[in-house]
């Protein structure tokens, strides 16, 4: 699926705000993996991101959608959600159960 630049600013905004950080530059999935703006869609980037629907069949509004990790989103596939990457410090690194 597609989405327009605008669709895609308004899910980028979603993601958290990373303390001390550019808020236009960097932030973070709800597994607290990092994201980087300009690595939308980009799967070679270990900040590469993508937009998910937060329920598979709840359609493409706003109020559906999130950025998440590429990692992550792959890995919700089946619609249940079990990250697999989160962050430390500057990097992104594998999700353990206990992190959560």
């Amino acid at each position: 699926m597609s989405f327009n630049e605008e669709t895609i600013q308004q899910v980028w905004e979603k993601g958290k705000v990373v303390e001390n950080q550019d808020r236009d530059v960097k932030r973070q999935d709800s597994a607290q993996a990092l994201i980087h703006r300009e690595d939308y869609g980009d799967r070679d980037s270990e900040f590469g991101w993508e937009i998910d629907h937060i329920e598979p069949d709840g359609g493409d509004d706003l109020s559906n959608l999130q950025p998440l990790q590429w990692e992550n989103n792959v890995a919700k596939q089946d619609g249940s959600f079990d990250p697999v990457v989160t962050s430390e410090g500057d990097r992104n690194v594998p999700f353990k159960k206990e992190d959560n």
